[in-house]
């Protein structure tokens, strides 16, 4: 888990930028929408909201849950700040080679709708290059060794490549839809200046 410390930032500050909620339910929404399942713990997460809350990113609230008196106790809700709103800005425009990465770019790619076009399709291409370089790689060994390989580990390299090969061909026709909608007129292009001749005639 610690190799995803830096992104679980990014995931909790997403959530978070969505609605407030408690540390239970923000697990509960970090499994559900990336899957990390038993990988997530709360050994992970509160050292987290911790650090978080060291910085200002977060804040907390006590609310009083529903029950018995005798058994009631507070429920801590945590929220976004506005410091923290700056901090998850400063993330989403990062869009580096970490981004590309197999254990980051599920969560970027989540919060894409509230992404930079520019920083949505370097992140793409940067992740189709990876996943090139991976099954030049990946071919190359199955060149070599399949005739040493028995016939389950054969198919275990084959589903391997075949899987990287669908994502590729995804993240081409993402590549593809973001540089059309790019390209359409009026959209982050700045409007063409008058002929100089036009404006200065008489």
């Amino acid at each position: 888990m610690a190799r995803r410390s830096g992104v679980l930032e990014l995931a909790v500050l997403g959530l978070l930028h969505e609605a407030p909620m408690h540390g239970y339910e923000l697990r509960k929404r970090l499994n559900a929408r990336f899957g990390w399942g038993r990988a997530l713990s709360y050994g992970s997460l509160y050292p987290c909201l911790k650090a978080m809350l060291a910085r200002g990113w977060v804040g907390e609230d006590a609310v009083p849950e529903t029950g018995a008196p005798a058994v009631r106790r507070a429920k801590i809700v945590y929220r976004l700040t506005a410091a923290g709103e700056e901090r998850f800005t400063e993330l989403l425009a990062e869009g580096g080679p970490s981004a590309w990465e197999d254990d980051n770019f599920g969560v970027h790619f989540a919060f894409f709708a509230r992404t930079d076009a520019a920083v949505r399709l370097r992140i793409l291409e940067g992740r189709r290059r990876r996943l090139e370089e991976r099954l030049d790689r990946t071919r190359a060994q199955l060149h070599r060794t399949q005739e040493r390989l028995d016939t389950y580990s054969l198919e275990l390299q084959r589903h391997g490549v075949e899987s990287v090969e669908r994502e590729v061909h995804w993240l081409s026709d993402l590549i593809a839809s973001e540089r059309v909608a790019g390209a359409r007129p009026g959209r982050e292009r700045p409007p063409e200046p008058e002929p100089t001749r036009d404006t200065e005639r008489p």
